[in-house]
């Protein structure tokens, strides 16, 4: 499909500076199951860990150009581009390579606005985008700082365990900063409970104090505990490829509709 758009595609980050939270999950499910409804779906992978990348197939020696390369303007987005397995889905992965970029964009003048200017080149428009999601590292570095500055919007995975809320502050001034110094338009997509347990209190728990402290700001989705959720990487699948029929997959998929209804009342 080569059609030309009249808007330009959403960007949102995907970030919680804790690890283990179902970020890199999320980012991979999240962005199959967009791309599954039809919509052309870019994922950035951003974190060094190149977990996203490993998880849709694009192994290490395929990684030829990352990234990194992209922040540092080393080449273009249609340049850095892979296809994925799943229709409609393309990635830009990344490797080690990004542990240093705090150091290594440290002497750069518009350090934080790398990502933000490399995706909206005009070569990107050529591969007709709905949708550029970003895996943000575990941390609040510069990286992560570069993904908000570039988003529209940030989706927070939110771990349904003791102290879930804890951390999440800091977050939040992060955002708010961004916003105040360098993205006025950054907001808050949505805060989405991941390894959710409807048998166990504490997950009952958690969902209900992140629904009365932070309201409608919580995705009614929640994501839960699945095995599917967990195997699928190993196989280089989205849980949506690899069992379609599992909680796992009907969940991210219900998070795509929840997300793509918000868009288009917006």
């Amino acid at each position: 499909m080569n059609v030309s758009r009249s808007t330009a595609p959403k960007i949102i980050s995907i970030a919680n500076q804790k690890g283990g939270v179902g970020k890199t999950t999320t980012s991979i499910n999240l962005c199959a199951a967009i791309a599954k409804s039809g919509a052309r779906v870019l994922l950035v992978d951003l974190d060094p860990q190149g977990n996203a990348s490993t998880g849709l197939g694009v192994e290490s020696e395929m990684r030829d150009l990352t990234t990194y390369d992209l922040l540092t303007g080393e080449v273009s987005p249609t340049e850095a581009v892979q296809e994925t397995k799943v229709d409609n889905l393309f990635i830009v992965p990344a490797t080690t390579d990004l542990s240093s970029a705090d150091i290594n964009l440290m002497s750069k003048e518009k350090r934080s606005f790398m990502l933000h200017d490399a995706l909206r080149q005009p070569d990107i428009d050529t591969l007709n985008l709905d949708y550029i999601l970003i895996d943000c590292p575990p941390s609040l570095n510069i990286l992560t700082v570069n993904a908000m500055i570039a988003s529209d919007s940030v989706i927070v995975p939110l771990q349904s365990e003791f102290f879930a809320l804890e951390g999440l502050s800091q977050l939040m001034l992060t955002i708010r900063e961004v916003r105040q110094t360098a993205n006025p338009k950054l907001r808050i997509e949505g805060i989405v409970l991941t390894m959710y347990d409807s048998r166990n209190n504490l997950s009952q728990q958690v969902e209900a104090d992140a629904r009365d402290n932070l309201g409608d700001m919580v995705f009614e989705t929640v994501i839960p505990r699945n095995v599917r959720l967990s195997e699928a990487p190993s196989f280089a699948l989205s849980v949506i490829d690899y069992d379609p029929d599992s909680k796992g997959a009907k969940a991210y998929q219900a998070l795509a509709e929840e997300i793509s209804a918000r868009h288009s009342s917006n």
